[in-house]
């Protein structure tokens, strides 16, 4: 059963729980596509709306009947809080990396007995400094990450880096 408006105001100003289910039962669904058109992502608005019901909860002495409706009032809420979500550094992060189950590069994915050997890397490192070719070969052959190939050369870490750094653009430049 929907209630008026009115009523609902005047239940929700008296703190009456009951009345806030209603409230959410009754504007959820049209609530929930405005902050989608926003955040475009389902658990974020999901997790917007219920941010948003209790900042619409605490804020109800605030609404004003002559401003405009308590739907139009509440979406606005919401709204914010969307924009808000969305502006924070934890959205943007999420946003710009996708998880691996929501990508297709898992059915690419190379399998585990990969031989760069098959693809003629080895022949690729003849060309380079012999320094360069050990160190591209500890760490792209062997597995060896940069302190352990720093290690194993008795060089300094930042030697290896550099070492890497212009083996991979001379590698670059190579034409195939």
């Amino acid at each position: 059963m929907l209630a008026s408006e009115d009523d609902l105001v005047l239940r929700l100003l008296a703190r009456d729980e009951k009345a806030m289910a209603q409230f959410y039962q009754q504007y959820r669904p049209a609530l929930l596509a405005a902050i989608l058109r926003i955040v475009r992502n389902r658990q974020s608005a999901e997790d917007v709306l219920q941010e948003g019901m209790v900042k619409v909860w605490f804020a109800i002495a605030s609404y004003d009947a002559t401003h405009g409706r308590l739907f139009t009032w509440a979406a606005r809420i919401c709204c914010n809080t969307a924009i808000d979500h969305i502006r924070t550094g934890r959205f943007r992060q999420t946003a710009r990396t996708a998880s691996l189950e929501d990508t297709a590069v898992m059915q690419y994915a190379a399998p585990t007995d990969f031989r760069p050997e098959h693809i003629g890397v080895p022949d690729l490192l003849l060309g380079l400094r012999p320094e360069y070719r050990q160190v591209m070969d500890l760490m792209y052959l062997q597995g060896f990450t940069q302190v352990e190939a720093a290690t194993e050369m008795n060089v300094p870490l930042g030697t290896v880096k550099t070492w890497v750094g212009r083996a991979r653009h001379l590698l670059g430049r190579l034409p195939l």
